[in-house]
Formats: structure tokens, C-alpha cells, sequence
């Protein structure tokens, strides 16, 4: 009996000490205190083994010591087998910064320092252009007119878009730009989302490109010139970086700039020879000054200095001598504005270079520090835009289509898609407009960008499936009626530019957040870097304390036993404190990937991008908790809420249980999946009850429907293009009065009262009225309502050759 009490509380004892990362000490104490009660009091062989474990620990664990025998021999093994760190490698991890996706990989997530982000809103000034400018240009496009009878936006958007200042977002006031904040950004194109060549067209300019480099990186001179010809749209930017062999590896760009002289003007010019070809660059076609990312050399030392500079950015007008631009490419489903650019012997002065000749070489730094900020806003705002637009539309639809004498917002094969999409549309903009509001605190979050573009236009492409499901032919019938198809056959864009989906997730979440974001791996490898032992012994062994922090943290975590403590309601606790369990049982899995894999982790991309996938859905999971505390709840908004984390920490479970199925080494994927989930995977698909109440109220008028159609174009105004929401909307409006109706006439027509041959509801309730069964009111409103609900189901048909573009080509089948 006593050797079972000893062994639980030298296990419970270490468990405790484990947990806590309080070091080798108290552990230690622990060892030797039970060690001693079993040889005082009858169990000498346990207290022996155990006083053994404890002169190990000290050994082991005891700076003094270990520092004198293994701490040399690890630092040699480890100078062996750690990964090697190229120089743009190292630039890439040095970029940005480490915020909260920090906390999820120490595995001891600190809840009050993502709290510590307040959000104080957008400013009277921002929030008057997303109301007003915003809506004005929404209210100016037609999808049809623009992709299939323009191939572009109409003159006067374009006009009213420089007018307003769209295109200097970015652009201090003092330069004549707007000055917004980053959350101000997101509202807008969440907002210009209704036409995806609306949103790219102005995001483009704000994102990653010449704008933001000059105010990073440019001479005053260039922003000087420069940044207010930008504000007001006088220069329209592109930024050429992606080729025909250099799309997602940027650093691999073949085209080159030779330091060499000119003569211009009669007068001899230091500068460079560019030959270059770029592929899939938007706005190229218009643009008036380009942005250049290209491989420098200087193989005559006229600079003084290596022959290889390194990747370079220029801004070069579009008439430079030599430059062929202004062709199209043709994207998929949407025709903003992109293009190839093509230069041979290309002469332009130094002075070109973003932020002049001592910038020269500097350019895959200036690209990744600008990158972090960029990815984050523009393609994740779109996709929750578009995701706000596809719920209105969806849940609009569904409940005016009426099959079987019911709406077929009742039906729960509609309600499964029609929740599914509230509850993406619900996450993104919980994702999007917290990590923009980090932003607006000064982070640059390199490894949140990643996750937020690749998984927000993931669901993009998720949720525009579910809302062509449920809209059914009226989706796959193309035409000026057609408000969801084109923008669904866009959708493969953004899931492919600024770093295509499969490389983000394969490659660059956890492949860079394991060493940007971890605690100690970076410490680990600049210790090797510079042959630093003590240095090494410190990260090192703080890392193995780490290690065994996450494994007690997970086990006991997984028991039900010391849940973290949180700062939420209720409601929320209990999200927050499974984000804290599996954030140490992804910390420990990181871990032991990495040490099992070593550099090899690089090549095993599914492994990396399971690992990616728990942190990305972890990450999501924090930023829909974080919105459910700051902001005011409507009714159902806690089913919402619910079924969003039961989704995403079902997803992180599920990532978990493949990495323990398919790490190389078998027995340690066994271990792993016994310590962080001993009790079994805790998380199921959202129940069924909660998929009917969201339906319910996404589809009906609703307060939880108006939240999530918040800062959408929802109005209609005269002189604008149709706005189908705006037109659902006030459907939704009558739908209570309406349904009381039909089901006053559909029971009166089955019982017979009505003709036989009153087979249109208009014909119904026509007769319904002369039957006195309705009132004359009832029945004006009644026809009034048919008639808006069948122009919304109604679809477009052409003359018959009206598709050919080449009409000569027609076959006339029927010609007589």
C-alpha cells in the first residue's frame, strides 16, 4: 500500500512540477523526498530507485553539472543534424512578428495578452466612407456588364474610384491619401466584395505593391513625387514580382538587372540593363508606373562592391524604352485588370531602385516585411465579404423558393449548407477584422497572414459550393440575374495568387511558425550559429522543460484535470480551455515532429501541413472567442457561436489524428495519441439542433442575420444597378405575412375550395379572394410579393447565337 502512495505522489508530485516548467529543483525535491519516506518506512528498494531518478534529474538538470558533461556533447549533435538556415530563409523567419500565434505554440496560451488588444472601432471618418463612398461604388457595378459585355469596370467607377481616393487607402494624409486604419481597409473591401473585380482592383493597390514599398522603403524624393499621384489615382500601380518559372518561389526569379552605363541625353548614366518576363500581374494592363522585383548583378564592380546583389526592387514608368505592357491574361471567372510585362535591354538610372542604390539587394526583405501586413488584409477580406454577400443571397433565396408548399429554407438538406455558411461567414470576419485590429497595434503577424489567406479563401471556396447547392438553377443559369455564378467561378484565384493555397498549408504556416513562433528553436539555432554554449545550454534546456510542460499539460488536460483558467463568460470558458489543451498537445506534437524528423520535416510537407492545420484552426478558434467577448450578442448569436468552435476544434482533432496515424515513426505517433488524447478525440460535427436554429435565423428577418450582413451593400437606391439583397432583404420583411397566407390558401385549395386548375399561386389567391377567403388587402399584397419573388427566381435566356464570337461559325440546327 505505502509503494502505490509513494509512486502516486512522486507521479502526481512530478506531474505538478511538470506542468508548471518549474525547473529541475523542485522536481528533484520531490524525487528525494519520497525516495527517503520509502527507505525510512519499509520500502527500501522504491526509495532507491527513486533517490536514483533523483540523482539524475540533478545531473541532467542542474545547470552547474550538466553543463560540464552533456550539454557539450548535445550542442555537437545538434550542430549535426539542425537544419540548415539559407539567408532568404532567414529573412523570410526574421520578418513580421510574433504575437499570439506565439502563445498557441508555447502551449500555455496567455488569454490576457490577446485580450489586451482593444478595439476601439473605426473612426466617424472611416466609417462614413464604408456607409457612404463604399455603397456608391458598390451600387455602380453589374457583374454581367462588367465580365461579359465591358471585360471591365465602367468609366465612371473608375472615375468616381481616383475621385474618392480608393487607391490611396494606405497613403498617409500628408501625401493626399486616406490614412485608414487596417480594420478600416478590411470593411471596405469586405463591403466591394459584391463584385470580385470591384475588390481586387481596389485592394490590389493597397496591398502589397509600390504604394507600401515607398512608404517603407522609398527616398523622400520618390515619395514625394510619387505617394499623392498615387492617392488620387493619377498613377495606377502594378508591382511585377511572378514569372513563367518563379510563381509561388519568388526568391528563384530569373530576370536580371546588369549595373551598367548609358549614354541619355548625351550625357553618360550609371544604371541598369533589365531583361525581364512577368506573368499574372493585376492592374499591369493600366498601370502607369511599375513596381520590379529582379536579380541584380554588377559584374564590371561598378559599384564597388559582389557581383551578386541580390533580388532588387525599381519603380519604372510604363513609356520606358524597351517595355512591352498593356496585353491581357484572361482570369478565371472575373476580368480585373492582370497582364504579362515583358522587357528586353530595358536602360533605367539607379535612382529607380525603391529607396535608391543603397536598397540594392534588399528587395526579398522589403517583399516578406510588406508581405505579412498585405496577405492579411486584401484576399482575406474579399473571401469574408464575399462570404457575407453568399449568406444574404442564400438565406434569402431559400426561404422565398417554395417547394412542396413549404419554403426550402425548411428543408434540412438546405438548413446543413445554409448554417455551414453562416458559420464560415461567422469565423472570417471574427478572423479577419481581429487580426486587423492587431495590425492597427503595431503587429506585422507573418504566420497568422498565412493561415487567414489560405483558410479564409478555403472556405470561400467551401461556402460558394454550399450557396450554388442551394441556389440551384438559379446559380447555373448565367445572365444579368445571376448574381453568385461568376463570382463563383472566380473563386479559384484567390485561392491560387499571393502564394498559392497547397503552399501555404504545405509549406509555410507551421514550416515557418515552428521556428519564427516557438520559443526556443530560434534561440537554439543562433546559439549554433555562434558557437555559443551557454547560450545553447539555456534555450535548450528551457526547450526540453517546455517539452515536458506540454506532455503534463496534455495528458492531465485530456483527463478533464487543472483545466487553464480563462477570461470568458460561461458560454465561452469552455472553447477557451480546450484552445489551452490542444494548444499544448499541438506544442508537444511540433516537438516531436521535429525532433523524429529533423531536417527531413521540410520534404514530409503532409506532416508539416497537418501540424499547420491544428494551429490554423486554433488560431481561428481564439479569434471567434475573442469577438464573442468584446462584442454585443443577438438572439442565437450563441448557437452561432457554438457551432463555429465545435467545427474548428473538431477540425483540430481531427488534423491531430492524422499526424498520430501517419508520422514515420510508428511508435511514437501510438505514444503521442496516448498522452494528448487518452480519453479518446473529444469533438464531434455540430448537432443537428444547433444547424436548425442558425438556419432559421439566417434565412428570416432576423437580428443574427443582420449582424452577419453587416457592412454589406443592402441598399437600394435610385440611379444604382439592381442589388439583390437589398431585394431579399425587404422579402424577408413581408415573409411573416406572406407565410400566413400560403398556408391559408394552400389548406383551402387542398380541401378543395378552390379551382382545380388554380395551379399558380397567383391564381390562388386570386380565387382565394373571390371566395372571400383573404381580403382585398391581403390579396394586392399577395400579388405585389409574387411578383417580386418570381423576378428573383427568374433566370435569363438569349438568342440563340448570342454566345458565339465568331457568328460565321453558327450552325443553324432549326434554320427553317
Amino acid at each position: 500500500m505505502l509503494q502505490l502512495l509513494l509512486i502516486i505522489v512522486a507521479v502526481v508530485g512530478l506531474l505538478v512540477v511538470m506542468r508548471r516548467e518549474a525547473g529541475a529543483l523542485p522536481a528533484l525535491a520531490v524525487l528525494a523526498a519520497t525516495g527517503i519516506v520509502g527507505i525510512l518506512f519499509g520500502s527500501p528498494l522504491l526509495g532507491a530507485l527513486l533517490l536514483i531518478g533523483a540523482v539524475a534529474v540533478a545531473v541532467c538538470g542542474l545547470p552547474a553539472l550538466r553543463r560540464q558533461w552533456l550539454t557539450p556533447r548535445i550542442f555537437a549533435t545538434f550542430k549535426k543534424v539542425a537544419p540548415k538556415v539559407s539567408d532568404t530563409e532567414r529573412t523570410a523567419l526574421e520578418a513580421g512578428s510574433v504575437g499570439w500565434d506565439g502563445e498557441l505554440f508555447s502551449g500555455k496560451p496567455n488569454w490576457e495578452a490577446l485580450m489586451a488588444y482593444g478595439d476601439d472601432g473605426l473612426t466617424d471618418e472611416e466609417r462614413a466612407f464604408v456607409d457612404h463612398q463604399c455603397s456608391v461604388a458598390s451600387g455602380m457595378t453589374n457583374a454581367w456588364e462588367i465580365t461579359r459585355e465591358r471585360a471591365d469596370l465602367p468609366p465612371e467607377l473608375w472615375a468616381y474610384l481616383k475621385k474618392e481616393g480608393f487607391f490611396g487607402m494606405i497613403i498617409p494624409k500628408q501625401y493626399g491619401g486616406l490614412g485608414f486604419s487596417a480594420k478600416a481597409q478590411s470593411a471596405v473591401l469586405q463591403k466591394l466584395a459584391v463584385n470580385e473585380t470591384l475588390m481586387v482592383t481596389v485592394g490590389v493597390p493597397n496591398s502589397l505593391g509600390p504604394g507600401e514599398l515607398l512608404l517603407k522603403y522609398g527616398t523622400q524624393q520618390q515619395k514625394d513625387h510619387y505617394l499623392p499621384r498615387l492617392a488620387d489615382g493619377r498613377e495606377i500601380p502594378c508591382f511585377g514580382l511572378t514569372g513563367p518559372r518563379a510563381g509561388s518561389d519568388a526568391t528563384s526569379i530569373p530576370d536580371t538587372g546588369v549595373v551598367c552605363k548609358q549614354m541619355v541625353d548625351g550625357e553618360e548614366v550609371l544604371g541598369l540593363r533589365l531583361n525581364f518576363e512577368k506573368r499574372w500581374i493585376t492592374l499591369a494592363p493600366i498601370a502607369t508606373v511599375v513596381g520590379l522585383a529582379f536579380r541584380m548583378f554588377d559584374p564590371d564592380g561598378l559599384l564597388g562592391g559582389e557581383n551578386d546583389l541580390g533580388i532588387t526592387c525599381a519603380l519604372i514608368p510604363r513609356d520606358t524604352d524597351g517595355m512591352e505592357i498593356g496585353r491581357r491574361h484572361h482570369p478565371i471567372g472575373s476580368p480585373f485588370m492582370n497582364g504579362p510585362i515583358v522587357g528586353k535591354d530595358v536602360f533605367v538610372p539607379l535612382d529607380t531602385i525603391i529607396g535608391g542604390p543603397e536598397m540594392a539587394g534588399q528587395g526579398w526583405r522589403m517583399l516578406v516585411e510588406c508581405l505579412s501586413v498585405g496577405r492579411c488584409i486584401t484576399l482575406p477580406s474579399g473571401a469574408t465579404g464575399t462570404s457575407r454577400y453568399a449568406l444574404g443571397w442564400s438565406g434569402g433565396f431559400a426561404r422565398i423558393r417554395r417547394q412542396f408548399n413549404l419554403p426550402v429554407a425548411e428543408m434540412e438538406g438546405v438548413q446543413e449548407p445554409l448554417a455551414r455558411i453562416a458559420a464560415l461567414s461567422y469565423i472570417s470576419q471574427a478572423a479577419v477584422m481581429e487580426t486587423a485590429n492587431m495590425i492597427d497595434k503595431g503587429d506585422k503577424p507573418a504566420v497568422p497572414s498565412a493561415i487567414l489567406k489560405s483558410q479564409l479563401t478555403e472556405f470561400q471556396r467551401d461556402l460558394l459550393s454550399h450557396a450554388m447547392d442551394i441556389h440551384g438553377g438559379k446559380a447555373v443559369t448565367l445572365g444579368p440575374r445571376n448574381y453568385i455564378g461568376i463570382g463563383y467561378s472566380a473563386n479559384p484565384v484567390a485561392i491560387t495568387v499571393e502564394g498559392a493555397n497547397i503552399m501555404t498549408r504545405n509549406l509555410m504556416i507551421f514550416g515557418q511558425g515552428a521556428i519564427r513562433c516557438h520559443p526556443y528553436v530560434l534561440e537554439e539555432l543562433a546559439a549554433k550559429d555562434a558557437d555559443d554554449l551557454k547560450a545553447f545550454d539555456k534555450a535548450f534546456f528551457g526547450h526540453a522543460g517546455l517539452i515536458f510542460g506540454n506532455t503534463a499539460r496534455a495528458f492531465t488536460q485530456g483527463l478533464g484535470l487543472g483545466k487553464a483558467s480563462t477570461p470568458f463568460d460561461e458560454v465561452a470558458a469552455p472553447y477557451a480551455q480546450e484552445v489551452a489543451r490542444l494548444s499544448a498537445a499541438f506544442g508537444l506534437c511540433a516537438d516531436a515532429a521535429m525532433a523524429s524528423l529533423g531536417s527531413a520535416l521540410k520534404s514530409r510537407e503532409m506532416v508539416s501541413a497537418r501540424l499547420g492545420d491544428v494551429l490554423s484552426n486554433l488560431y481561428l478558434t481564439s479569434m471567434v472567442l475573442k469577438q464573442w467577448r468584446a462584442s454585443d450578442k443577438v438572439e442565437s448569436e450563441a448557437a452561432l457561436m457554438h457551432y463555429s468552435c465545435t467545427l474548428l476544434l473538431h477540425r483540430a482533432e481531427q488534423a491531430l489524428i492524422e499526424l498520430f496515424d501517419n508520422l514515420p515513426n510508428r511508435g511514437l505517433g501510438k505514444l503521442l495519441s496516448w498522452l494528448v488524447m487518452p480519453l479518446g478525440r473529444r469533438w464531434t460535427t455540430p448537432h443537428d439542433d444547433l444547424t436548425r436554429e442558425i438556419a432559421q435565423k439566417v434565412s428570416r428577418h432576423s437580428a443574427l442575420r443582420s449582424k452577419l450582413l453587416g457592412n454589406t451593400w443592402d441598399q437600394q437606391e435610385e440611379g444604382q444597378q439592381d442589388n439583390p439583397l437589398a431585394r431579399y432583404n425587404a422579402l424577408l420583411v413581408d415573409y411573416d405575412r406572406a407565410e400566413a397566407l400560403y398556408r391559408t390558401v394552400n389548406k383551402a385549395y387542398a380541401k378543395g375550395e378552390l379551382p382545380v386548375e388554380a395551379l399558380h399561386p397567383e391564381q390562388r389567391f386570386a380565387a382565394a379572394r373571390e371566395a372571400e377567403l383573404i381580403s382585398e388587402e391581403d390579396a394586392r399584397f399577395m400579388a405585389e410579393y409574387e411578383t417580386e419573388v418570381l423576378a428573383m427566381l427568374t433566370v435569363d435566356d438569349f438568342a440563340f447565337d448570342a454566345f458565339a464570337q465568331q457568328q460565321e461559325k453558327v450552325v443553324w440546327h432549326n434554320a427553317a
